[in-house]
């Protein structure tokens, strides 16, 4: 074994993953540089039964800039609270969607109803959202509720949450009857993510 720091071994470690940038927006939102698209922000079309909403909101760095290149992920279940869209033609349950250069993006699609958790115990309607951008190491994971709703009290995940940072957790309810939800990466006000 060698005592000279120049060529003595390192042990082995863990490496770092890759960096999701800068290429992935132009197979993933083709949109953006004039391709068509698999998903798109429409979760649910016109017919589709349930209250059609419109989520609408910014998504910020560190710093509070807009993060003009990010993409974002949703999953949802309809109206019933199903998440399989099996005979509910018109309701994909996925969306996805990118920012424009001021970091604002918006969802079209329904207000979900309440689903069941895997012990049985009933969710607030909620979608799931992960978010996408250049500099992250994997994509953050968070949810999306609506103010308002009275089972937000009971429901598990939420619970999980101090109650001082649930607000970031919550679309508010806007003039027009549509809602608002930004997203903070970092910061005093940063959104509350999960482990993935």
């Amino acid at each position: 074994m060698s005592t000279d720091p120049q060529t003595a071994e390192a042990p082995l470690g863990i490496t770092p993953s890759q960096t999701i940038g800068p290429f992935f927006a132009y197979a993933l939102t083709p949109r953006a540089y004039g391709g068509s698209e698999l998903a798109t922000g429409t979760v649910a079309a016109e017919g589709v039964a349930g209250e059609h909403i419109r989520i609408a909101g910014t998504v910020y760095d560190g710093d509070g800039a807009p993060v003009g290149d990010a993409m974002l992920e949703t999953w949802q279940a309809d109206a019933q609270g199903r998440y399989n869209a099996a005979g509910n033609a018109g309701f994909t349950g996925f969306g996805r969607v990118e920012t424009t250069a001021e970091g604002a993006f918006h969802i079209e699609t329904i207000r979900p109803g309440p689903v069941a958790a895997p012990d049985g115990t009933i969710q607030a309607p909620h979608l799931s959202l992960s978010v996408f951008a250049r500099g992250i190491l994997t994509r953050l994971t968070t949810r999306i509720y609506f103010e308002g709703e009275a089972a937000n009290a009971a429901d598990p995940v939420l619970a999980l949450v101090p109650a001082e940072r649930r607000q970031t957790l919550i679309a508010t309810r806007q003039p027009d009857g549509n809602f608002r939800f930004d997203i903070h990466l970092q910061g005093e006000n940063e959104t509350v993510f999960f482990a993935a």
